[in-house]
């Protein structure tokens, strides 16, 4: 179905299009509703948004519902996840449109999950994509600039994540709760709403924690909880996990269990251990907040980064902030490409270049070998961050041409080499 409707897409004419494709995204919607009998009536449906933390914060809320019992389902950046099957998303999009969704929420009905999570994107609500999925309950963890150029302002872009709490709010559901993190400056906008049950976090709420350079430690409700996640940001996402959870009555104890148990995430301040005595972490981390987090949760060694710019063509505002970032954080800097799309590579790195002042920096356009020379270059107690590509399984070139990628694989396999000379 998606294939035919792209091919009649691909014959009317550009104006033409542009002006019917509100109407066209919210047909497909429906279409995609009916054809699979509306199935979030029949389940329990979280909604995740914000700019940051989306995944940590779908795949916790997961694994403490699912420690206390329940089956669950998820949908996000990372992967497609029905109880025990699990498949990595490959189609370069946080939120799939057209029919993929509304199939995946009806196969979680028919296994019989007791809640299903999706990620939930400013990109997806401009295309109609979360149109006629009945939300139970809706997490907003932060909001930070991104995607500017596609939406037109940051203003619009926060319109766009509003329009999730509408959808929340308009849900027949009977029972609808939402969970703000009250210290993000935007989480006025996302508390004025007729939802009746309304949950706020803080990082008070985790006093006293300690973060660790192995992970962090926190208290809850008077517990203390360990985890190898690392960094604050991270003690966020945990605490948007557990107000959510609370919300459904799941006890401190069956918490605390679910966090010390997790392992952590692919491609989410990943670290990759094969012998070495450095560190070495792969993080997602594509935009200048989350870049400036990840180099803060690394504070006490000697930090050589390696970083692009995702996504050739759009939000070309950050590439000299996050120039500066790296300029300000990390001991040597090593400038790749990442997805260039259709847009000169070498470009989009010297617009990086610009931000950065000092003399600390080399331009090594393949990424295989800029990760590569930041790894020869560590030394015992260094700290090597590689970011930018996180999990994404492809390197996006002209003409939408892909070439298959994983940072952690290729990661590990330079290590190996390297340790065996």
């Amino acid at each position: 179905m998606d294939n035919i409707l792209f091919k009649i897409k691909k014959i009317i004419p550009i104006k033409l299009f542009k002006k019917l494709q509100p109407f066209y995204h919210y047909f497909l919607s429906l279409l995609g509703a009916i054809i699979y009998r509306f199935p979030s009536r029949k389940i329990f449906v979280i909604g995740v948004t914000g700019t940051k933390g989306k995944t940590s914060t779908t795949e916790l809320v997961s694994t403490i519902l699912e420690t206390a019992g329940y089956k669950t389902a998820l949908a996000g950046t990372l992967r497609f996840k029905i109880g025990d099957q699990t498949e990595n998303n490959k189609f370069k999009m946080t939120m799939p449109g057209r029919f993929f969704l509304q199939k995946f929420l009806r196969k979680a009905v028919r296994e019989k999950c007791d809640f299903v999570i999706l990620e939930m994107t400013s990109e997806g609500t401009k295309q109609f994509r979360h149109k006629f999925t009945q939300l139970n309950s809706l997490i907003f963890t932060n909001l930070s600039p991104e995607h500017i150029e596609s939406h037109g302002s940051y203003e619009k872009y926060r319109e766009a994540k509003l329009k999730i709490v509408k959808a929340l709010e308009h849900s027949p559901k009977k029972r609808k709760t939402i969970v703000v993190n009250k210290d993000d400056k935007e989480s006025h906008y996302f508390l004025d709403n007729k939802i009746k049950e309304q949950y706020q976090y803080s990082l008070t709420d985790a006093e006293p924690f300690e973060l660790k350079k192995s992970g962090l430690s926190m208290t809850f409700d008077g517990e203390k909880i360990n985890s190898c996640l690392s960094g604050q940001f991270n003690i966020y996402n945990i605490l948007a996990a557990i107000s959510f959870v609370k919300s459904q009555n799941v006890g401190i104890k069956t918490i605390k269990e679910a966090i010390e148990n997790f392992k952590g995430i692919r491609g989410r301040v990943e670290r990759i251990e094969e012998g070495q005595d450095f560190t070495v972490v792969v993080d997602y981390a594509h935009t200048a907040d989350s870049l400036e987090k990840v180099y803060e949760a690394f504070p006490n060694s000697k930090r050589i980064c390696v970083l692009g710019n995702t996504g050739g063509g759009r939000d070309k505002w950050k590439r000299k902030v996050m120039g500066s970032i790296a300029d300000k954080y990390c001991s040597e800097i090593i400038l790749t490409n990442e997805d260039p799309y259709d847009e000169d590579p070498k470009k989009i790195v010297e617009d990086i270049a610009e931000g950065i002042e000092k003399p600390i920096y080399e331009i090594i356009m393949d990424r295989k070998e800029a990760i590569q020379k930041a790894i020869s270059s560590a030394q015992t107690g260094d700290t090597v961050l590689i970011t930018g590509k996180g999990t994404d399984p492809y390197i996006m070139g002209p003409n939408n041409s892909k070439l298959e990628w994983d940072d952690a694989t290729i990661v590990r396999e330079i290590i190996i080499n390297s340790l065996k000379k």
